[in-house]
């Protein structure tokens, strides 16, 4: 495969498919951790390790899983990468950071993003373009996670990164409750969604234009 399709199986996963804005897929984990910017990239950290990791291993063993017990299959091989993304969490990130995150690190097991990923493209792809797939989704997602996360956290506290962007700043503490959460990615998809009508748009008058000169 050449360099620039690999640069295209990596780069799809950040804005034509992006996991969050576009497939709209992992909304649980997406309103429940995004309070605060350092929630966001420890989340999609956490998931895009996951995912690259089993879709790696999913492409290498296709071949040797029968299509009637695939999904069992892909359970256990992401059960065994979310193990260890949790205990090295457990060790290296502070207490309050992994208590924040709570039960949604073990639920990366049933994500759906990487169960989606695992059926859709690693079971039916080489290891390499896996890869690629996985990597650039899973940053796709925590690039997503940290814009909710960092217009929740600016709106809902004053802060970004635990840093107070203003004193004079009366932070509207809804953004960082659960009613935050819904404005914050109501408005984001709806931005999504006007980008991409737009640019449908702009390719139906291209075509338009380009038929009346035939």
């Amino acid at each position: 495969m050449s360099e620039q399709n690999n640069l295209k199986e990596f780069t799809k996963g950040i804005i034509q498919y992006n996991p969050l804005f576009v497939l709209v897929l992992g909304l649980c984990p997406s309103l429940a951790v995004t309070t605060s910017v350092k929630n966001g990239v420890a989340m999609g950290g956490a998931a895009t390790f996951v995912l690259i990791c089993s879709n790696f291993i999913i492409s290498v063993v296709r071949s040797f899983i029968p299509r009637e017990i695939r999904i069992p299959c892909f359970i256990v091989i992401i059960a065994a990468f979310v193990t260890m993304v949790e205990l090295l969490m457990k060790a290296y990130l502070p207490p309050e950071l992994n208590a924040s995150l709570g039960i949604f690190i073990p639920l990366i097991v049933v994500n759906c993003i990487i169960m989606y990923r695992a059926e859709s493209f690693a079971y039916k792809n080489k290891p390499l373009v896996s890869v690629l797939d996985g990597a650039g989704l899973g940053l796709g997602w925590t690039l997503s996670l940290c814009l909710v996360s960092a217009i929740r956290e600016v709106l809902g506290a004053g802060t970004i990164f635990g840093l107070k962007v203003s004193e004079s700043y009366q932070p509207a503490s809804v953004m960082i409750m659960a009613p935050g959460a819904f404005i914050a990615l109501g408005i984001l998809l709806g931005f999504f969604n006007w980008r991409k009508l737009r640019k449908s748009e702009k390719t139906m008058k291209v075509y338009k234009v380009s038929m009346e000169h035939d």
